[in-house]
């Protein structure tokens, strides 16, 4: 399936046809793709051109990408979405008989065009390159209709469609084992934990059963909780890996997009951590920020670097601890109640810690990271179905350059 170009006319001087680098055997010998505005393709809708169509409530979808359920600005079928403001980079493929359409413009109407051929040439325009200017990025209708795009014959839109179809379903099935073994390792958390007024957990490994119940204390006694900030804007700072709330995933423990403090242009002072301490966000406790860095480094004044005061604690208990539940709820309750949640010092260390023996913290430890260990590598998986996905489309698509000529 390699590319072709194919003339438009038989006379001397023509210019070749549009046609993408990966073309399926039985259009080898097709037209060329025709350049044609979105204008001549689908009408533009607002989400208020339908409204009160239906009484009760309906699926909506806004521009933030939430759902909710309201009864007016409807639209019925299917149809291809943009946010007007704010997120513009994101199309939505909605299907169903009734949406609605908040904060977005929708794609309807559709002429010589396959819905969703339309949806995957959406993901493919940098929407911020047609932004109004503003502050705000957003996009207007007659922009939208002036952008050019190469389309084949139906029969051909078809095809492609029904070859990214499969491969969304791949995508969708990994997304769904990964989910899978995130809800797994979380209800194995809570067991191998005790919850909030029990002595010990409800799940329990056989070398251990009969060790008892778990002792008791205030993690203010189990604990050491860095203090004295450093500048980093100054050397060896600047150059050093900068961890803020933002770099920390929910609930996984996962870091992202760390840069150094220089390339964050950071100014506030942070503090220094290493590799045995454990990074927790006390800023929206609400949202889980805990991570176990394995280098050194800075981070934010918003984060706690802990660390085990001595050999009672494992450093990767510890980890876990503040990832469960039970500390979840208790810092949810016990945080400040303003513009931005929470917890200070002293209710972090009133939290009573219940543990066992290091052994048994390790073999738990060991356990829970095993499952991390494979929900990491279900990540990639993911990753990389969707990244071959992204590749594939930029061979069955002409690319807007082209298309610009």
């Amino acid at each position: 399936m390699n590319r072709q170009l194919k003339a438009t006319a038989t006379k001397e001087g023509a210019t070749p046809a549009l046609v993408p680098k990966l073309r399926f055997p039985e259009f080898q010998e097709a037209d060329g793709w025709v350049i044609k505005p979105f204008k001549q393709l689908f009408t533009i809708g607002s989400g208020r051109d339908y409204k009160h169509l239906s009484e009760g409530t309906i699926p909506m979808y806004g521009s933030g990408g939430y759902m909710r359920s309201v009864d007016d600005y409807l639209h019925d079928g299917e149809s291809v979405c943009i946010g007007r403001k704010g997120t513009i980079n994101n199309p939505i493929l909605l299907t169903g008989r009734f949406w609605t359409v908040d904060t977005l413009f929708y794609t309807h109407s559709f002429n010589q065009c396959l819905p969703k051929f339309i949806f995957a040439t959406f993901q493919q325009i940098d929407w911020l390159q047609h932004n109004e200017a503003g502050g705000i990025p957003s996009l207007s209708k007659s922009n939208i209709e002036k952008i050019e795009t190469a389309v084949p014959h139906p029969s051909e839109q078809h095809k492609i469609v029904e070859c990214l179809s499969s491969v969304d379903e791949l995508i969708a099935a990994q997304a769904q084992r990964l989910d899978e073994l995130k809800t797994h390792k979380d209800g194995l958390l809570q067991q191998l934990l005790p919850l909030e007024g029990e002595s010990q957990p409800r799940l329990r490994f056989p070398e251990f059963q009969h060790c008892g119940e778990w002792e008791g204390k205030s993690l203010g006694q189990l604990i050491e909780i860095a203090s004295g900030q450093v500048d980093p804007k100054q050397p060896p700072y600047c150059d050093s890996p900068q961890i803020g709330s933002e770099n920390i995933e929910s609930h996984s423990g996962k870091l992202v997009n760390v840069k150094s403090a220089g390339d964050k242009g950071v100014i506030s002072g942070n503090y220094v951590f290493d590799e045995n301490d454990i990074l927790y966000s006390k800023i929206r406790p609400a949202l889980n920020k805990v991570a176990a860095p394995p280098f050194k480094g800075i981070c934010s004044a918003d984060i706690y670097p802990i660390r085990p005061a001595d050999g009672s604690l494992l450093q990767i208990f510890l980890f876990y601890l503040l990832l469960s539940q039970d500390f979840l709820d208790y810092a949810i309750r016990n945080s400040e109640r303003g513009k931005i949640p929470k917890i200070n010092r002293d209710a972090l260390v009133s939290y009573n810690a219940l543990i066992p023996f290091p052994a048994e913290q390790q073999r738990i430890a060991t356990c829970l990271s095993s499952l991390d260990a494979l929900i990491t590598a279900e990540t990639k998986k993911h990753e990389a179905l969707k990244t071959h996905k992204k590749g594939l489309m930029q061979q069955l698509f002409p690319s807007q350059e082209e298309v610009k000529g």
